[in-house]
C-alpha cells in the first residue's frame, strides 16, 4: 500500500490518499505561522485505520516544517504522541521562551 501526503494550504490541511484513489484517507490540520505550525486535528477515514495513514501524515509533515525551519506545538493527541514514540522528531518541538511566572 502506498500513502501519498500532500499539503493543501488553502485549506489548511495535509491530506493522505492512498494507492492513487482519490478519495481522502486522512486529515490533519493545522495553523500556521511564520515560525511555528500547530497540528490541531488528526482524522483517518475508518477504512484506513491501522494501515499507516497517520504516520505517513505525520512524517510528511513533521518533515515538511523542519525543512521550512519551523517549530511544532503538537496540540493533537495524535500527534504528540507519535512524536513521543518517534524520538528523532523532538527537537521539532516548540519550546516556550516566557520567563513570566505567577
Amino acid at each position: 500500500m502506498t500513502v501519498e501526503v500532500r499539503d493543501v494550504p488553502e485549506a489548511k490541511t495535509y491530506e493522505a490518499r492512498v494507492d492513487g484513489v482519490s478519495e481522502v484517507a486522512g486529515v490533519a490540520q493545522y495553523i500556521r505561522t511564520t515560525e511555528l505550525i500547530a497540528f490541531v486535528h488528526t482524522e483517518v477515514d475508518p477504512g484506513y485505520e491501522g494501515r499507516g495513514v497517520g504516520s505517513a501524515l505525520a512524517r510528511v509533515a513533521l518533515d515538511e516544517a523542519r525543512g521550512a525551519n519551523l517549530r511544532v506545538l503538537a496540540t493533537c493527541p495524535f500527534f504528540a504522541g507519535w512524536i513521543d514514540r518517534h524520538p528523532e522528531y523532538q527537537d521539532l518541538l516548540y519550546q516556550s521562551r516566557s520567563r513570566v511566572s505567577d
